[in-house]
């Protein structure tokens, strides 16, 4: 049974009656571009085949009720009393995203509540962003269901907005355009400044190639204050500097903010230089030699986020190290930090061995067992059913 059929199952399981509708969204890979979206950067993340599923029902009266397959009871809020502080936890992700499409201009004073049951096979804590993809199976079909019509990169926006100021976690607008705009066999480059997206093909299966991702099981959370503490230094950094964000830095102007800034700060602000400056490099080597010419990017940027961001730990070194000793094109954490997944980009019949190294170095070491597996680039949400 999928995510969708899950989800449809799990509906009539807990209210008794048939859902309206289905829809999903996916999860998603960053490629390459980690922290640079809330600079205004460049980013390159694409949409992968684990996916979150959210059935819909309507109801007679103003209320929004949501259950999960993860949660033991479900929660409900009245419409007329949402706001950003009404519900927490697990709820905050599908119930923000109703608060926030008002905020984006949909009438809430006059639509019917819903019921929902949400499930999902994008794994939890790993940084592969199964919070964008809530949000973005919820806001898609509650805009179709309401008859909103917002287009796509609104519901980006929407999507964020509710991580923002609903979860609390001070992320940018990276994955929810990920599981929007997400397309089989590509990735979704991104201007996080302009909005402006391209859909490139990857290219991965014709050149033979897997994408590798080892979940370290060190789970991370985005509104706790390692990414809140990189946030506010970047933005230290831009307002010493002059510029309204790093985006607006280039790698030659490093030198004049070495001279000026505190060395933590600096680093800081060098990742999300070089790093918006590596995002343009893979899409220009995909573009001109395929993706066997991007592992110095991905390798490189791996070093950057450990050495001068400072958001990886000893699981995701060790993953990334193992998958370079082991043939990989090339091998970097993905994600916010602090935890997740490691990803490697290698040829597929080595991806057996690979697996195999990785599970044995972590072993060695005493870490808990990682979840390694493949993912394809897919397709962004959608309705289902």
């Amino acid at each position: 049974m999928n995510e969708v059929a899950e989800a449809m199952h799990g509906f009539a399981e807990w209210y008794g009656r048939r859902p309206v509708g289905a829809w999903s969204a996916p999860g998603r890979v960053n490629l390459i571009g980690e922290h640079t979206d809330y600079n205004d950067g460049f980013v390159f993340p694409f949409a992968i085949d684990q996916r979150t599923a959210v059935a819909l029902g309507d109801r007679d009266d103003r209320v929004l009720r949501v259950a999960s397959s993860f949660a033991a009871e479900p929660v409900q809020v009245h419409l007329d009393e949402l706001a950003p502080d009404a519900v927490d936890g697990w709820a905050a992700y599908p119930l923000g995203v109703a608060w926030a499409l008002g905020e984006h201009g949909a009438d809430l004073e006059h639509v019917r509540g819903v019921d929902l049951y949400i499930t999902s096979s994008v794994p939890i804590g790993a940084g592969l962003s199964s919070s964008a993809a809530i949000e973005s199976a919820v806001a898609l079909a509650l805009d179709e269901h309401w008859g909103l019509n917002l287009d796509r990169p609104t519901l980006a926006k929407v999507g964020q907005l509710a991580e923002n100021r609903v979860v609390g976690a001070p992320t940018g607008i990276m994955d929810q355009s990920a599981s929007l705009l997400g397309e089989a066999d590509a990735g979704v480059f991104l201007d996080c400044r302009s909005l402006d997206a391209d859909v490139i093909p990857l290219g991965f299966a014709a050149h033979g190639l897997s994408l590798l991702v080892v979940d370290t099981r060190v789970e991370h959370a985005h509104a706790s204050g390692g990414y809140a503490a990189r946030r506010a230094s970047c933005e230290a950094g831009a307002r010493a500097l002059g510029v309204e964000s790093l985006r607006d830095l280039r790698p030659d102007d490093l030198p004049r903010a070495q001279a000026l800034l505190d060395d933590e700060t600096f680093r800081r602000v060098r990742h999300v230089v070089t790093e918006d400056q590596r995002v343009l490099d893979t899409v220009r080597a995909l573009r001109e030699r395929g993706p066997g010419a991007i592992g110095s990017f991905l390798d490189a940027s791996h070093v950057s986020m450990r050495d001068d961001f400072e958001i990886s730990v000893p699981e995701l070194d060790l993953a990334v190290e193992t998958a370079q000793a082991n043939g990989a094109v090339g091998a970097r954490m993905t994600g916010g930090g602090f935890g997740g997944s490691a990803i490697a980009l290698i040829a597929d019949e080595l991806v057996p061995d690979l697996t195999r190294a990785v599970r044995s170095a972590f072993a060695e070491r005493g870490y808990r067992e990682p979840s390694v597996f493949t993912v394809h680039p897919s397709q962004g949400a959608r309705r289902d059913a």
